[in-house]
């Protein structure tokens, strides 16, 4: 038996199957959802531009005879809104996949991407940048918004070497040891943030909020050529090794008994989760809770099958970052607020019913284990 047939009949046993017969139909509706969504958020803003307009000018580009916009709305819509909705919808999907692969590796719904210190990492290494890089002259003669998620990259490397070296041994990646490092590495880091803002002028507090909170308000199409690479390299591997990935689920020692190399692909799962994540931050800062959120809401609607899991997970976590991005640029319109503090709203609540529920489903197990 193969080790494609081999891994279907035991998540068939174990029931990690979708439930759905055909879940396909779900992934093109919520794909029309996020399209609908972009184009709704390019329109929104001081310049107010009907998404009607938006369509009747894609079509006019097309070569159709449908009227186009102004040279003035053209102008904002090509390189303000457009370079930051497509920015959003790769955060968000990069975060989502990233979301996936944690859960995989540790077996956890409650697992996210800055649960093992690499945001906060990534953060420190921009803040620390800021209040002091800057300011003795590190890097001189490389443009600011070159040299700071320069820094933020450095800062996450740093911990993801960390985390590799802490958590390896000779049996491969502890997720043990990892959990607990990550969870000493945040508390590092924050401790290093929060020196940096007791000795931060007023003017670099207010940058320091950027990289803390998280925002899109620096998206531009440079931003965009190095997020794609990244994230069709992060999505490539999680769907090529969608079967793997089902066969983590059943456990260490039932996916090496079906063939897999545990160990090369748990290595694997981390470094691209870390890259994955470092680029995040790098580029916009700390945004929390997305990769716990659209994993687990695609997770309730398809199952835990990879093959739909993934697609559907990249599209609701494209469609959250879109959405509150554009929350977040108006709802203090004409000042922006932190898109960090509305994944976190969201984030929190989910976090803490995915916590009871996990309970809840511990008890249950007991009490049945008992009777």
């Amino acid at each position: 038996m193969s080790f494609a047939s081999g891994v279907v009949s035991a998540i068939g046993r174990r029931r990690l199957v979708s439930p759905r017969h055909n879940p396909w139909p779900l992934i093109v509706l919520v794909l029309v959802l996020l399209v609908a969504a972009a184009v709704i958020a390019t329109g929104i803003g001081a310049v107010e531009i009907e998404p009607g307009r938006i369509v009747s000018h894609g079509l006019a580009w097309l070569g159709l005879p449908y009227p186009g916009l102004s040279d003035f709305e053209a102008a904002v819509f090509f390189s303000i809104r457009l370079p930051r909705t497509l920015v959003a919808i790769l955060v968000g999907s990069t975060l989502a996949v990233a979301g996936v692969l944690m859960q995989t590796f540790f077996r956890n719904p409650l697992a996210e991407p800055s649960i093992v210190g690499v945001a906060s990492g990534g953060a420190l290494g921009a803040v620390a940048w800021i209040v002091i890089g800057a300011s003795a002259g590190i890097w001189t003669g490389i443009p600011p918004q070159f040299a700071l998620p320069v820094a933020a990259f450095i800062g996450s490397a740093i911990v993801c070497g960390a985390i590799l070296l802490i958590s390896g041994d000779e049996d491969g990646i502890d997720s043990t040891k990892m959990l607990l490092s990550g969870i000493a590495i945040n508390a590092i880091a924050g401790a290093g943030i929060g020196l940096m803002t007791f000795i931060a002028d007023d003017a670099q507090l207010r940058d320091m909020t950027f990289w803390i909170m998280g925002s899109l308000s620096a998206a531009s199409w440079q931003q965009l050529w190095v997020l794609a690479p990244v994230f069709v390299c992060t999505m490539a591997f999680a769907y090529w090794f969608a079967l793997p990935l089902n066969a983590l689920l059943l456990g260490d020692g039932a996916a090496h008994h079906l063939g897999l190399n545990v160990r090369l692909v748990k290595l694997a799962v981390i470094c691209l989760t870390c890259l994955a994540s470092a680029t995040v931050v790098a580029m916009c800062g700390v945004i929390g809770f997305v990769g716990l959120i659209a994993p687990h809401a695609a997770r309730l609607l398809v199952g835990p099958d990879h093959r739909v899991l993934l697609p559907l997970s990249l599209l609701l976590g494209a469609l959250l970052m879109v959405g509150a991005d554009t929350v977040a640029r108006t709802i203090v319109s004409p000042s922006e607020l932190p898109i960090g503090i509305l994944t976190a709203l969201a984030g929190g609540p989910v976090f803490l019913w995915l916590l009871r529920r996990k309970s809840t489903h511990a008890r249950n197990d007991r009490g049945s284990n008992h009777a």
